[in-house]
């Protein structure tokens, strides 16, 4: 009876724990990783050498210590130009592609405007083929993608990147990992996860919430999505669909919802509740919300009146949140940055009200540090996560 793991894979396990160290860290010394990871300097130089071996690091002596006395140790860097993934984000009104090196390091990136309507996955993505093009172009001799990742504002399938449901976007039932699989054509699959889901990796590895290991990341557009940490771990329930919180009922003879439901917290918070109680039907989009919120900031009262509105409904979702999953962090991000931004006081006072005191106490409220690109970036880790489980057979 086998009672622990073997040599073998307590080797890859390391091999892994240290190239996500300079994959998140960037360049690090053998001493930094010897001290942060608990192993000896001899396993550490052992470690290093299988994988600057395989190409996925460099050593170097450091820059400041050229030229001087002594033997100074030795800083392992990840080969950010060689070693890369392509990311994807398919939004409500955008698509965007890059090509992230190891290390996080942003080399490449497109983006074109999507169209609002009902359209298959097929046809939505089509515009990758020519961003995958010149992403091609552009990678140096011998560099090595090791897969993709791709976030979509709708309810995935964890399994195979199938989209069951994505309302704002049309799409209900569309083989969105199969049809950017194609695309791709290096005959892995592309790993799909909701953008909201995504984002909360980014911001929790990188942004705002690194080192924060309970945390629930919102993100606006057409609709509302959530991404939940805890105890460092995303919560994505069975299948993948978990976190869909602008889908919480909220108002019960409230507004219907694109879902079929009818008081969904999207419909009191989301991009149309707001332009309609501003009287801004006309415009959607993000550029609609930022009118709105100017309007608001110089004296508009119908503008400030449904930022009032909009807010409160924002901080009585947030409440619920935070009385659920106690987070450390709420983050704010696509067009309900700037929401919240206008209407703090509002989701304060809300939070206030309705949060559970020992909840509400320490919880802090952010907006992302990566931007609208956070859902791009998250897909770019979930690209690199096989190579992590085995750096030399990745």
């Amino acid at each position: 009876m086998r009672v622990g793991p073997s040599q073998e894979e307590i080797r890859r396990s390391n091999l892994g724990a240290l190239l996500r160290s300079v994959h998140l860290h960037g360049a690090m010394s053998r001493a930094d990783l010897t001290t942060s990871l608990g192993l000896n300097r001899s396993t550490i130089g052992a470690l290093t050498a299988d994988l600057a071996g395989a190409g996925l690091v460099s050593e170097g002596v450091p820059r400041e210590q050229r030229g001087r006395a002594g033997r100074p140790s030795l800083v392992v860097r990840p080969e950010s130009e060689k070693v890369y993934v392509y990311a994807f984000a398919v939004e409500v009104d955008r698509i965007v592609a890059a090509r992230v090196g190891l290390g996080g390091v942003l080399l490449d990136r497109f983006e074109a405007a999507r169209p609002r309507g009902e359209h298959d996955a097929a046809t939505v993505v089509a515009p990758i083929a020519d961003f995958v093009r010149k992403m091609q172009l552009t990678s140096p001799a011998g560099a090595r993608l090791i897969g993709s990742g791709a976030a979509v504002s709708a309810m995935v399938r964890r399994d195979d990147g199938y989209v069951r449901l994505g309302p704002q976007l049309g799409w209900a039932d569309q083989p969105l990992g199969e049809a950017l699989g194609v695309l791709v054509g290096d005959g892995r699959p592309v790993a799909v996860r909701n953008n909201a889901d995504l984002a909360a990796l980014a911001e929790h590895t990188r942004g705002a919430a690194a080192g924060c290991d309970n945390l629930v990341y919102l993100y606006g557009d057409a609709g509302i999505g959530g991404g939940i940490i805890a105890a460092g771990r995303p919560v994505t329930g069975h299948g993948g669909y978990g976190g869909e919180v602008g889908h919480m009922v909220v108002n019960p003879n409230g507004k219907p919802c694109s879902c079929g439901s009818h008081g969904c917290w999207e419909t009191e918070i989301g991009e149309h509740a707001l332009l309609a109680a501003a009287g801004r039907n006309a415009t959607a989009g993000r550029e609609g919300i930022l009118a709105v919120v100017d309007a608001a900031s110089r004296g508009d009262n119908t503008a400030q009146a449904a930022m009032r509105q909009v807010g409160d409904w924002l901080g009585f979702g947030v409440a619920n949140l935070v009385n659920i999953f106690n987070p450390e962090m709420v983050i704010f991000g696509g067009t309900l940055r700037e929401v919240y931004l206008a209407s703090a006081a509002q989701v304060r006072s809300r939070l206030n009200r309705n949060g559970l005191p020992a909840c509400r106490e320490h919880v802090r409220l952010r907006t992302p540090q990566l931007g609208q690109d956070a859902a791009l970036i998250g897909a770019a880790e979930l690209a690199f996560e096989p190579l992590f489980a085995d750096p030399l057979f990745a």
